[in-house]
């Protein structure tokens, strides 16, 4: 049910970052990982279940979004799929 503005007390901009502003160009990382980092948290931070699932809900919206920043590796097994930032958009950001 939506809510009148009013009710709460404080209001923020919506803000979602660039990968390149987030990811490490020589790395790969998990999307559970990567969930981590867009918190401003270590990739390797102890999460409970429930706060690492609701992080992921969030990721992989902003990672389909952001597709053409990516690359991906050909998973093994049950490994999980790594991410890690596409070559063209490392060189734009290094022209910057």
């Amino acid at each position: 049910m939506p809510k009148p503005k009013d009710e709460f007390d404080t209001l923020y901009g919506y803000l979602l970052y660039d990968p390149v502003d987030v990811l490490d160009a020589d790395y790969m990382y998990t999307v559970p990982e990567i969930a981590r980092m867009l918190q401003g948290l270590d990739p390797t931070t102890d999460l409970d279940d429930e706060t690492e699932d609701r992080l992921v809900e969030w990721t992989i919206p902003w990672i389909i979004a952001n597709e053409s920043d990516f690359v991906i590796n050909d998973p093994q097994g049950d490994e999980p799929g790594y991410f890690g930032l596409h070559p063209d958009v490392i060189a734009e950001a290094d022209e910057e």
